[in-house]
């Protein structure tokens, strides 16, 4: 019977859409990349989600993040995401967690629960925690590095962590990844070298900080505002979730391909066969 996600079965069978609607993903960090990660994800037939992020939507969001709109500004994130996730599949399982992940607050967290994790965050300490945790329990996890200050979205691509250059913070994570004894982790990344923000006081955060009321961090408080594009965190947020559904399915995808192929061959070989039986 056809449904909202009838047009993903046709490429990736029934099979997969079954293993996706029985997959539990946890989204950490739900801005401009997070953001298009559970937008794909819901729309690729996901069926459950714990979303993690203490920020409320900004006017600055705007730019950038599926989530923010003017409707939307002063609104926990993770509201606004879970809203948009039930609007595409009501049957869909939506935890939603208002705080920031940190060492500190990791055992909130049951990892042995998710079949996938998403790291989206923007923090080095919180990005290491997610691996390790992610790692003991035996869960695949994919990280987002830097996207802020490029303008290039063809230029990212999906690699180990210690295959990857140029980036500033993969390169953070390379050395910190290291001295943990982690051998591996999917990231996606850019060598597009970051660009300097414009300096321009008459739109500066720092000076004119328009953060809604109870935000958790202002930006105030940050070491640096980078600048961002529609165009860019989108892209990133689009790979990671089709790394994760390819990862969720592969062995589904590729019974269902088999199988097509099978029958498509005995297709042409009953075809043949009648075609022989005819000249006979």
């Amino acid at each position: 019977m056809l449904n909202q996600f009838s047009r993903t079965e046709l490429l990736l069978g029934n099979a997969a859409m079954e293993k996706l609607a029985g997959s539990k993903v946890a989204v950490f960090g739900i801005g401009g990349v997070g953001g298009y990660v559970v937008e794909a994800l819901a729309r690729s037939g996901v069926g459950a989600f714990d979303l993690i992020d203490d920020d409320k939507v900004c006017l600055t969001n705007i730019n950038r993040q599926i989530i923010a709109t003017r409707k939307t500004v002063g609104r926990y994130k993770t509201d606004v995401m879970k809203e948009r996730i039930l609007e595409i599949n009501p049957d869909a399982k939506v935890e939603i967690h208002n705080c920031f992940y940190l060492p500190e607050t990791k055992d909130e967290f049951d990892f042995k629960e998710y079949d996938y994790v998403v790291d989206a965050v923007d923090t080095v300490t919180a990005k290491i925690q997610l691996v390790l945790e992610a790692q003991e329990a035996g869960v695949p996890i994919i990280s987002s590095m830097g996207a802020g200050n490029k303008l290039d979205p063809s230029a990212f691509e999906v690699a180990d962590i210690y295959k990857t250059s140029v980036c500033p913070l993969a390169k953070v994570m390379r050395r910190e990844l290291k001295k943990r004894g982690v051998k591996h982790l999917k990231v996606v990344y850019s060598k597009e070298k970051a660009l300097a923000p414009i300096e321009d006081m008459a739109i500066s955060c720092r000076a004119h900080c328009i953060c809604p009321p109870g935000a958790a961090r202002k930006c105030t408080e940050r070491r640096a505002i980078p600048g961002s594009t529609a165009f860019v965190p989108s892209v990133v947020g689009l790979i990671i979730a089709g790394e994760v559904v390819k990862d969720l399915t592969t062995k589904e995808m590729e019974e269902a391909r088999k199988k097509m192929e099978e029958d498509l061959q005995k297709i042409k070989e009953e075809q043949t066969r009648k075609k022989e039986q005819t000249h006979e």
